[in-house]
């Protein structure tokens, strides 16, 4: 054996020695990178997550009554179509369920937020039916098509818990999911009390509070609880000066408002300290009716003379906002009742014959406004209803709603973009709500009352009023 082959095993050794450590280098530095690529830190940060910035609150066991989501981009909301998407066209109140939903299931994105409320000095708003006039999205894409900032949704609580403790709130659920998808603020006004709350009633009962005013209070506390954060004013009850809104076994009570307000408020504020709360708007009527069998019964009260008693029993104390409600009827909103302003070809004829400052929404808006300086306060006014009918190109108008015959379709869109303007310059209102978006699509027809102020008519289309509300400045 020579020496040459014998140093040829030996150096075939040591490359094995360093084959099997390089092998050995390789794999565990393999074996390091596939971790860290699968396992290390920052994987998966490479795209931010969305954190929501609240949750929904869902429903407790005792309660029973348009951006595409989830895209995060924004599109320009459609105009209204001769067939909007309408999944519920008929009377909220036979549609409800008895069966209570959360306001999103799990898995669901979490609506976006609507701005703070204390953000703007002027609110621009409209008066919408999301819970029974069609999908609340298309309504909701609608209100923000025009470029307003509010909205303002009924809930009569009569239609929705015909059980106490089993509210429906879906329809609400879904309203207030689109709104906030869409950025817009939420004003509730509810109305009406349960029968099952009620123990009056008469040959021609109508909405009326509950025998108990602490459950008006609770219910506010309930709506509160689960919406809150996502709504952004309540206003409690609707034109109480009419038995209409009041039907109770005394008739129209100011000092039994005022006490069923505060109880109202203390629920509300405790709650969410940020909500506006809304007085509830009065109706501007003339003079002072009394029941026939019941000299003692009033059925309405002058609305000046409920918002000084009112005044006098502290209501300013119990609310953030004064509502106030006018429907122009066939007057240009500029226009005071007692300047002598007529029109010779108006087939309505009170404004003109029967001067009152109930005609005159100029008139009743600054009467309202100097009543709460003159009792000390800068308390701001929530113009919660106003707008002009139009019966132009329906077949036919509301029984006693002559005066939708007087005004054009032109002349509605032109008083309806004066009023925001007027309110605006005033100073001394807050919101403003336009009376209305679409109760033309509830399948009620040229009869229903509210159909002549509605921004659309009865196939979709919008009128002309839309298109000006849409143009006006909003400053």
């Amino acid at each position: 054996m020579s020496k040459a082959s014998s140093g040829g095993r030996g150096l075939s050794g040591r490359g094995l020695y360093i084959a099997i450590a390089a092998w050995l280098i390789l794999v565990i530095v393999g074996g390091l990178c596939t971790w860290y690529g699968w396992l290390g830190p920052g994987r998966g940060e490479s795209v931010p997550k969305v954190v929501p910035t609240t949750e929904p609150t869902t429903a407790s066991a005792n309660e029973g009554h348009d951006e595409e989501p989830g895209t995060g981009e924004t599109t320009a909301a459609p105009e209204p179509s001769s067939t909007p998407s309408a999944t519920r066209e008929s009377d909220p109140a036979i549609d409800s369920t008895d069966e209570p939903t959360t306001p999103a299931e799990e898995g669901e994105p979490t609506p976006t937020l609507a701005p703070d409320a204390s953000e703007e000095d002027f609110g621009y708003g409209i008066a919408l039916n999301a819970v029974g006039g069609g999908d609340p999205a298309y309504w909701m894409g609608q209100a923000e098509s025009l470029g307003l900032g509010w909205v303002k949704q009924q809930l009569r609580w009569a239609h929705f818990e015909g059980t106490p403790g089993e509210m429906d709130w879906s329809g609400f659920d879904a309203a207030v999911d689109a709104a906030n998808q869409r950025g817009l603020k939420v004003m509730f006004s509810v109305v009406d009390a349960p029968d099952w709350s009620r123990s009056y009633t008469d040959d021609n009962t109508e909405g009326a509070p509950p025998d108990n005013l602490e459950l008006v209070a609770d219910f506010m506390g309930r709506l509160v609880d689960r919406y809150k954060g996502r709504i952004h004013a309540i206003e409690v009850w609707n034109e109480q000066n009419l038995d209409r809104e009041w039907d109770t076994a005394g008739g129209v009570d100011p000092e039994r408002y005022v006490e069923m307000l505060r109880l109202s408020y203390q629920a509300i504020k405790s709650r969410d300290s940020n909500i506006i709360v809304v007085s509830g708007a009065l109706s501007p009527t003339a003079g002072r009716q009394t029941d026939p069998n019941n000299p003692d019964r009033v059925i309405w009260m002058d609305d000046f003379d409920y918002m000084d008693q009112m005044i006098a029993l502290d209501v300013l104390s119990y609310c953030d906002c004064v509502g106030a409600h006018h429907n122009g009827i066939n007057m240009p909103p500029d226009v005071a009742w007692d300047e002598g302003y007529d029109d010779p070809t108006a087939q309505f004829r009170g404004p003109f014959d029967n001067p009152h400052h109930s005609w005159s929404f100029q008139s009743t808006l600054w009467g309202y406004h100097e009543r709460i300086k003159a009792a000390g306060s800068d308390k701001p006014l929530c113009v919660t209803e106003f707008g002009w009918a139009s019966a132009e190109g329906f077949e036919g108008y509301p029984p006693g709603f002559e005066f939708a015959l007087d005004n054009t379709l032109e002349e509605q869109a032109e008083w309806d973009v004066q009023a925001f303007e007027l309110m605006r310059e005033w100073g001394f209102v807050r919101l403003a709500f336009l009376w209305n978006l679409n109760y033309s699509q509830l399948g009620w027809g040229p009869r229903d009352p509210n159909a002549p102020y509605a921004l659309i008519d009865f196939k979709g289309a919008p009128r002309p009023a839309f298109h000006a509300i849409r143009e006006m400045e909003k400053p």
